[in-house]
């Protein structure tokens, strides 16, 4: 994709769980290189290996341990293109904001700015086409900006479920309603999480904020693209082609969304009982609905980026697969495993999904998306 040349990236939040995971999948990237590293000011100016609290199962890269750690302000950062963050939403907005002002390609796994209407929330094994809308998102600032924008990849719950109900929306038309439960591993709480006493032995039915970001986020990813040729008033309007400036939160086809979320003593991989009704009628046999699963391709593996899955959706056989344990590092947490495709006495057809939510959940997601974007041109190199 860049003919071995090497394209000089920025963790923030490098210190916490999720800039770790970054970390530990940047190391044998084939063109992106860590080159500098952002963490809180408490950390500033000392080594990683001095500052971080690693949780991670491997031991830290030896060629990140001597990096000096800056302040995660956008000069600490001028030999860098790509900025990939992994900071707490307390503190996130603000400074991806002025990332971006300062002409960074910033791809989140924050929560701040992904209902902002011009910025993608991508999950790059089902909406790479939303990255259309980046020229716009650009063209707002004074002066408009050059190369700066910013990308958020989705919460790690939608993004395995939604991947499969993709799948179908593409084979078989829209989809009018979708019941999802959820059973979520603690490393989705981050570190230190939740206490043991909380969790061991023990189910927590509830999740703060969880349910609704489902049952939002689902719609801007599988919804469709708004164009200035849509909008009605002709003062929006731009010259030329149709601009693409926002995103239609499938209003084509309104989708009714109900999530239960849930906490379990699992330690990675978000399982999801999954329910849907489709808006064709008859609706598909639940083996029409397995060959749609198992025949879904992604523009990313298409585009060759490095960490694309070669199989999106792994199908499984088996009456009691897909499992945290046994599945959760299929294609490296990449995909997404699917099991127990079944006819719904209440709705159409029914499914357990499982997604690794540390890796396709968050960071790979990220890296994934900013392959994607310099396949569609859209950061310069």
């Amino acid at each position: 994709m860049l003919e071995g040349r090497q394209l000089k990236v920025g963790v923030l939040g490098a210190t916490g769980t999720v800039g770790q995971r970054f970390i530990s999948l940047l190391g044998d990237h084939p063109f992106f290189v860590v080159h500098a590293l952002g963490a809180s000011p408490r950390s500033a100016g000392k080594p990683y290996e001095q500052v971080v609290q690693w949780k991670l199962s491997q031991p830290i890269p030896s060629y990140v341990r001597g990096i000096v750690v800056k302040e995660c302000k956008p000069q600490n950062f001028a030999d860098c293109v790509v900025i990939f963050s992994g900071l707490d939403a307390s503190v996130a907005g603000d400074i991806e904001t002025a990332f971006r002002a300062a002409e960074f390609a910033v791809f989140s796994n924050s929560k701040n700015h992904r209902r902002d209407p011009d910025v993608p929330l991508l999950v790059p094994l089902v909406n790479p086409h939303h990255l259309a809308v980046i020229p716009y998102q650009r063209s707002l600032h004074s002066p408009p900006l050059e190369r700066g924008f910013i990308v958020t990849n989705a919460n790690c719950s939608t993004t395995g479920v939604v991947v499969p109900l993709a799948a179908l929306e593409r084979a078989f038309g829209p989809l009018d309603a979708v019941l999802v439960t959820t059973m979520q591993a603690i490393s989705g709480a981050g570190y230190p999480g939740i206490p043991s006493l909380d969790i061991l032995d023990n189910v927590v039915p509830y999740i703060s904020g969880e349910e609704e970001k489902i049952q939002w986020e689902v719609l801007k990813i599988l919804g469709g693209i708004v164009t200035d040729a849509d909008d009605k008033t002709k003062a929006s309007r731009l010259p030329g082609q149709p601009t693409p400036k926002t995103f239609d939160m499938h209003a084509s086809h309104p989708l009714r969304i109900s999530a239960a979320c849930n906490r379990v003593p699992v330690l990675d991989g978000h399982l999801a009982t999954v329910s849907v009704r489709f808006v064709r009628r008859p609706p598909p046999s639940p083996q029409q609905v397995r060959e749609a699963l198992e025949q879904f391709t992604t523009e990313a593996r298409h585009l060759r980026c490095p960490s694309a899955p070669r199989t999106p959706i792994v199908l499984h056989d088996a009456p009691d697969r897909p499992q945290p344990r046994l599945d959760r590092d299929y294609e490296k947490g990449s995909g997404v495993a699917v099991g127990r495709v079944r006819q719904c006495p209440v709705l159409d057809i029914k499914f357990v999904v499982l997604a690794n939510n540390v890796c396709i959940g968050a960071a790979t997601s990220s890296i994934m998306n900013a392959e994607l974007s310099i396949a569609k041109g859209l950061i310069q190199v």
